[in-house]
């Protein structure tokens, strides 16, 4: 028995397990490879500015809270756990590579602007200026000091450590089904047969939460893997800090992104395509990565390439996460979370633990609720092939 099961052991279910178990409830995460998952393949960008989108304004508001809420939730995670949460204040430059790159970054800032957010028009020498190393031909940037990065991989050993230290239950085990009793959920049942009840539970399985058994098909969020090819490469001493910033590019037309660590890694990303749950790393995406970064950054060339990786991220019909009620008693989702899902780690994890705290509906959730979808055909996660860069 638990007082709350979570599925799902990313960065988000172990975020709202650790919360739910330091008010001192009985939590269980139930995921046979914890952290493992789309949690350790991420860049680890937190950004909400950089990557805002024309008309998301709920979305936006809810980047906003979150990226406002990463430096206190890392202090505190890494004062239970005793390790680095792995955040990074560093701020992001935005650039262009020639003129027609320019101009898209200028109707960005424009409408960054118009939104009240924090964004510095510069030239291309000024963006030299603030990243030598970067390519002479870089036409223009924008430079958003609000926006930073996590690394992903230390904040999932840090929340790993931090569950454990408040007494959280971790069975490696998949969940098979949520059981249900009428319009209430009880427990789920894994894989193995075992069953575990509880009267609330908290989907929280990243790209796969559409295949969780037990649930009606007209409830099954709209949730789907988009597939990402990622690249770590390791920058020689001689060239440290390659960048000082995350930087995020648009090179004749093609985006990608440079996120430095402390330790002298360089991650480089992302492609997007849809193949379903297909994670091998094609020499197609990493072509692309390297040849986008190589643009903008031309001693990537010289830099050993030591790990390529495909990750699925969870999308939505509208690229917002699905959070809250889930129109089964007992069942909240926190799921669907696509490209923010480091980012929206600590507001989503306040939100659903006040949600199980008050029984009410928090009011940033109320825009993500699940049945804004309730007019779609369900998705079963089966994908026609599509790709895209």
């Amino acid at each position: 028995m638990a007082d709350v099961v979570v599925v799902g052991g990313g960065l988000i279910g172990l975020a709202v397990a650790w919360r739910l178990a330091a008010d001192g409830m009985q939590v269980t995460v139930c995921d046979p490879t914890p952290g493992t998952q789309t949690s350790s393949v991420a860049a680890g960008m937190l950004a909400p500015i950089t990557e805002v989108e024309f008309g998301e304004d709920d979305l936006l508001a809810l980047n906003l809270a979150s990226v406002a809420a990463w430096p206190a939730f890392a202090e505190e995670l890494e004062a239970v756990a005793g390790v680095p949460a792995g955040l990074h204040r560093t701020g992001t430059l935005s650039v262009a590579y020639d003129t027609d790159d320019a101009a898209a970054l200028r109707r960005l800032a424009d409408y960054q602007r118009r939104l009240g957010l924090d964004v510095e028009e510069l030239t291309g020498r000024e963006t030299r200026k603030r990243e030598p190393l970067l390519a002479a031909g870089i036409s223009a940037g924008v430079w958003v000091p609000g926006d930073h990065s996590v690394d992903n991989r230390q904040a999932v050993a840090a929340l790993l450590r931090a569950v454990e230290k408040v007494g959280v239950n971790l069975v490696r085990e998949h969940v098979a089904r949520v059981l249900v009793s009428g319009t209430t959920a009880v427990g789920v049942q894994l894989d193995n047969g075992d069953t575990i009840t509880s009267s609330q539970i908290v989907a929280a399985a990243g790209p796969w939460s559409a295949q969780l058994g037990g649930i009606p098909d007209e409830l099954r969020p709209p949730v789907r893997p988009v597939k990402g090819e990622i690249l770590r490469l390791r920058v020689p001493e001689a060239y440290r800090p390659a960048l000082t910033h995350t930087v995020r590019a648009t090179a004749r037309g093609f985006g990608v992104y440079l996120v430095p660590r402390p330790g002298g890694e360089l991650v480089v990303g992302a492609t997007t395509s849809e193949l379903g749950y297909d994670t091998r790393v094609l020499a197609g995406g990493v072509f692309s990565l390297l040849r986008d970064a190589r643009t903008v950054l031309p001693i990537t060339d010289e830099l050993e390439l030591v790990e390529s990786v495909a990750g699925l991220r969870p999308a939505t019909p509208d690229n917002a996460p699905i959070l809250g009620p889930s129109g089964i008693d007992g069942l909240l989702w926190a799921t669907g979370h696509y490209r923010n899902g480091v980012l929206l780690t600590p507001i989503t994890a306040d939100l659903i633990a006040e949600s199980i705290r008050t029984g009410g509906v928090p009011k940033l959730i109320e825009p993500f609720l699940a049945d804004r979808f309730a007019h779609r055909v369900p998705d079963n996660g089966e994908q026609t092939p599509k790709v895209a860069r």
